[in-house]
């Protein structure tokens, strides 16, 4: 694995920069790698190699694209322990979670795109109009450190089954993973510059890629306030944008709801890890009939959540990504102004971790319940009736996920309310090939599936 290199116009080169970023790990704060701390011109080379394949790439047909992707899959299949490992060592994920959602997700993502360029949808026609769907072109994909797989592979997958040509920046954080993509992409085959690798820093690399005047698209998944600075970077040159931004999500768990289960699967979705997950369930909202019970149950479920070496197999919560991250989450408990009910557990003293940690009696309207804590805090509030609920829910700058519990009709009909880009009923399952995104300031756009790949697309009528 190249991992002092980049990866631009097929071949593994250097940064002009000559220097390079240390990657930490997070549950024994010791460096384990070194990666290229790339530079604009790097990006400007990237861009260069993708704008130069963009041609042949989009006439490529795209059921040829989709068995390259095919290809790609096995690539990366074969790479799933060593994916898992390092998702463990540079993100500190539970070895169980690192093995099923940080490998197993975007295996299964990777798949579905496979599929569905193997097999395209017709062309339709409107009248005497042909309506015809090409690729946007270069796109820029910049990817966070949560899901540091998964979040690439929704970007790099859809976008090559759509015909783009692709300059992905990683995070800095877990910039490791992607090199084992990258190792995937080159043996499956992919033509030269389709797919390209600038590691380095978002002020450096990120600015010069969402700024960059031969990049048709940016797709960005990250902080609401980073993609504020992206989509005004891009609008400059009215370049296309998608968006993937923060989350409070609420998890109403109605009157006649089956109470033991919605509370254990709430905490487990609040803490899934470590709570660094922007679609995490971090509001549980109770009814009032409900509330203590709730409440004694969630503290009990909280102090379950073993914290410690993600590659112990007892572990169910890791660190925290960085020191930075573990204070800014230690800042918000401290402050929470609120009853603590789980939380005060001892972690280990080396190492960016925090407790699994439950606070009742949440002020609707507090820091707690606004903003995004990106770590295992869940904060318990209750509410009167179903319009009550709603209310309480939606009262959020943002609109990513959500779940409701009780009778099927009735919690789907408070789903229906809800501002929110997806909702699970009773426990329902993620679907991967469902449209992801958000409402309201968690995102533009959607990811996965058929819509993700619409992303990615310009419309064209032509009249016959």
């Amino acid at each position: 694995m190249n991992r002092d290199s980049l990866y631009i116009g097929g071949r593994w080169v250097s940064s002009t920069s000559g220097h390079t970023m240390a990657v930490e790990n997070p549950a024994t704060e010791e460096i384990i790698a070194h990666v290229p701390a790339g530079t604009g011109e790097d990006v400007h080379r990237a861009v260069s190699a993708a704008r130069a394949a963009f041609d042949g790439w989009a006439r490529t047909p795209m059921a040829e694209r989709g068995a390259l992707l095919g290809k790609l899959h096995e690539a990366l299949s074969a790479r799933a322990a060593d994916i898992a490992k390092t998702v463990g060592l540079e993100l500190g994920t539970p070895l169980k979670v690192a093995k099923n959602v940080q490998a197993g997700l975007p295996l299964a993502v990777l798949r579905g795109y496979a599929d569905l360029a193997a097999d395209p949808v017709p062309e339709e026609s409107i009248g005497h109009s042909l309506i015809v769907h090409e690729p946007v072109g270069v796109v820029g994909a910049i990817t966070p450190w949560n899901y540091p797989l998964h979040q690439v592979v929704a970007k790099v997958a859809a976008a090559l089954a759509a015909g783009c040509t692709v300059v992905l920046k990683p995070s800095e954080l877990t910039p490791l993973v992607a090199y084992l993509l990258f190792d995937a992409a080159d043996e499956a085959g992919l033509p030269d510059g389709v797919l390209n690798l600038v590691t380095g820093t978002g002020t450096e690399v990120g600015a010069a890629i969402a700024g960059h005047p031969d990049v048709d698209m940016v797709s960005f998944t990250g902080s609401t306030a980073t993609g504020r600075a992206v989509s005004h970077a891009a609008a400059d040159r009215i370049a296309r944008v998608a968006l993937e931004l923060g989350g409070k999500s609420a998890n109403i768990i109605l009157s006649d709801a089956d109470l033991t289960k919605a509370v254990k699967v709430g905490v487990g979705n609040a803490f899934l890890n470590s709570g660094q997950t922007c679609t995490a369930w971090t509001r549980m909202l109770v009814h009032r009939d409900l509330y203590d019970s709730a409440v004694e149950l969630a503290a009990a479920t909280a102090q379950g959540y073993r914290t410690g070496d993600p590659f112990d197999e007892g572990t169910r919560l890791g660190p925290l990504v960085s020191a930075g991250q573990r204070d800014r989450v230690r800042g918000f408990i401290e402050r929470a102004g609120a009853r603590m009910v789980a939380g005060a557990a001892d972690v280990p003293d080396k190492g960016y971790f925090v407790a699994g940690t439950v606070f009742a009696d949440v002020d609707p309207a507090s820091e707690l319940a606004q903003e995004e804590v990106f770590g295992p805090v869940l904060a318990i509030m209750a509410f009167d009736d179903d319009e009550d609920a709603v209310r309480i829910a939606n009262n959020s700058r943002y609109g990513l996920a959500g779940g409701v519990w009780g009778e099927p009709e009735r919690a789907l009909a408070v789903a229906r309310r809800l501002r929110t880009g997806a909702v699970d009923l009773n426990g329902a399952a993620f679907n991967p090939v469902a449209p992801f995104g958000g409402y309201k300031q968690s995102g533009v756009g959607r990811e996965l599936g058929s819509y993700g790949l619409a992303e990615f697309q310009q419309t064209k009528a032509i009249q016959r």
